[in-house]
């Protein structure tokens, strides 16, 4: 018998992130030290299977499927080929976007009392909302962008003139719970506006219209839970050919963006970012890692504009790297997030379930 903890890795969902998610799982999986862990690989297909897996890829169909169970004495998956009960030790979702970062799964894995890696269900819910995240970042005193909100059901009332004055030109439009820029739009006229409606309400209820920021996008890596540390922040540098940092530059175009990691800004400024970085980490409630998104204005205003609770682990993404150049490289950056959530884990049997009055 394995001494090895066992890590499942689940990917894919029912997302728009769906092949990011196959990105980033590849490499953790790729890269977790098989000396200490054995990975378990679960995909999710994009219509819901679940599946066990041999390897990380986009084959779904004709894959051994699993069952979820909840019995008191077996709570886990169960290889619907075979009947194999499967346990593992923990569970490491890398699952972006819709019922991978909106606390569904972490509901769905606290239930079945599995330990897992990552922010939990009620800061997983806030940090995938635009909207309260905006709201919660500001009741903690943490500057943000100007903004406004509206619902599916106002749409007829939303004005592009309210807007305008409000925020000004241009202006950003986007669907309120995704990431990777998805059902985002830079409306530079009233010509604009339509699309950008449209857009955003194809992939959310809720849209966000925020002031458009002149100046430069860091991000900055946060990891762990009493006492979080902060990365260097890293800097974006999007190509000329690009109005803002869309899924194309992201992901498709190998042009697009030039990442300089770390950022070139005075000790200063790093000194607030990560301060700041740290201080919107614990106001959204996340636990064991996140990297934080923000603006550093042309005035040198800092402004957090998200929180990505599983960001990327693909070869492009920012998390690993800014942690790379802390000294810590991939494989070890997976095990020190795997030791960080059982700590957390292990901290938490301290509270009860029972009453006795």
């Amino acid at each position: 018998m394995s001494n090895k903890l066992s890590v499942a890795i689940i990917y894919g969902g029912k997302s728009v992130e769906h092949q990011i998610s196959i990105n980033s799982a590849k490499n953790i999986f790729e890269y977790i030290d098989r000396n200490k862990y054995d990975p378990i690989a679960i995909g999710i297909s994009p219509a819901g299977d679940w599946v066990l897996k041999d390897r990380i890829d986009n084959q779904f169909d004709g894959q051994p499927q699993l069952a979820l169970m909840l019995s008191t004495s077996n709570k886990g998956f169960k290889n619907l080929n075979n009947n194999e009960f499967i346990k593992p030790d923990i569970v490491f979702p890398v699952l972006h976007g819709t019922d991978g970062e909106d606390g569904s799964i972490q509901g769905l894995l606290k239930s079945m009392e599995i330990p897992f890696i990552g922010t939990g269900v009620l800061g997983s819910a806030i940090s995938m909302s635009k909207l309260y995240t905006k709201r919660l970042l500001e009741a903690a005193g943490i500057p943000v962008s100007k903004y406004l909100t509206y619902d599916y059901p106002q749409k007829s009332e939303i004005k592009f003139e309210h807007v305008e004055s409000t925020l000004g030109l241009p202006f950003m439009a986007k669907a309120a719970n995704l990431g990777s820029s998805v059902g985002v739009v830079k409306v530079k006229s009233k010509a604009d506006f339509e699309k950008a409606l449209d857009e955003a309400f194809k992939f959310d209820n809720t849209i966000l219209f925020e002031q458009y920021i002149t100046g430069r996008e860091l991000e900055c890596s946060v990891m762990g839970n009493e006492a979080p540390e902060a990365s260097n922040p890293a800097e974006i540098v999007i190509s000329k050919n690009y109005e803002f940092y869309t899924y194309e530059a992201k992901y498709l175009d190998p042009n697009a963006v030039e990442l300089h990691v770390p950022a070139k800004v005075d000790d200063k400024t790093v000194a607030m970012i990560r301060a700041l970085s740290v201080k919107a980490y614990k106001a959204l409630s996340c636990d064991d890692f996140a990297r934080v998104d923000l603006f550093l204005t042309d005035s040198g205003e800092i402004l957090i504009n998200e929180i990505n609770t599983i960001p990327g682990f693909t070869n492009s993404s920012m998390f690993p790297m800014m942690w790379q150049k802390r000294g810590i490289s991939f494989t070890d950056l997976i095990s020190k997030l795997i030791n960080i959530a059982l700590k957390r884990e292990s901290a938490a049997h301290r509270i009860t379930n029972q009453y006795q009055p």
